[in-house]
């Protein structure tokens, strides 16, 4: 499968921060698991983990306040489950 668009229309924004930078560092079929097929490989190789940082913030950007804010809880959550 190819990777989703990163805008409103995708579902990018239902993933916390953790997520995301996991699915952009390793790629989606190492974190899905399971058989998982994606097109999408993992940038561990070419980006660093602040590049990866500053993609993610990027993309945030681009989304409408609404969406942004629930990106943000789910990220919030994310880190309250770690600790």
């Amino acid at each position: 499968m190819p990777a989703p668009p990163h805008d409103v229309s995708g579902h990018t924004w239902h993933h916390p921060d953790g997520v995301l930078f996991r699915i952009t560092k390793e790629g989606p079929a190492v974190v899905v698991g399971n058989g998982y097929e994606s097109d999408m490989p993992g940038f561990a190789a070419v980006l660093s983990d602040d590049e990866i940082r500053a993609v993610l913030a990027f993309i945030r950007s681009t989304w409408p306040e609404r969406e942004r804010q629930y990106q943000s809880e789910m990220s919030r959550r994310e880190k309250e489950k770690t600790r």
